[in-house]
């Protein structure tokens, strides 16, 4: 059964970035933040709260659609997967997700996706993300 990354209680975040260097680190071997498939960040102001960027496991994820060469291809339970050897770094996956998750990797210029894998969630240390069933599965 799928299940999809979730971001609840995002006023107990400490912005520590525990989640971001996880993902970079483990899943895409870097120490960049801007390898994380999650991005945390304020929503704006000088007293603002934090929230996360994440991929919402679309049941019908436009990337997916978008995607010509079906490199993107719908996961169980919400979201996708990616094919790397298909991609050919066009973009248009980025220009089609309706959150705005979705980035090039300026190196590989592959789309930096989630993978759902919950790796972000293990290192997160005031539980706010999580791991649940998809409503979608």
């Amino acid at each position: 059964m799928g299940k999809i990354l979730t971001a609840r209680n995002m006023n107990k975040c400490i912005g520590c970035y525990s989640c971001m260097l996880a993902c970079a680190r483990l899943v895409h071997r870097s120490f960049s933040l801007q390898k994380s498939c999650i991005q945390i960040r304020t929503r704006g102001g000088l007293q603002s709260k934090l929230v996360a960027d994440i991929c919402r496991g679309c049941s019908q994820p436009a990337c997916a659609e978008a995607c010509r060469i079906r490199a993107l291809v719908p996961r169980e339970g919400g979201g996708v997967k990616l094919n790397a050897r298909k991609c050919i770094g066009c973009g248009d996956c980025v220009e089609a997700c309706p959150v705005k998750t979705i980035r090039l990797d300026e190196e590989t210029r592959l789309p930096l996706i989630c993978k759902h894998c919950g790796i972000c969630a293990k290192f997160c240390p005031h539980g706010i993300l999580s791991l649940e069933v998809s409503p979608h599965a």
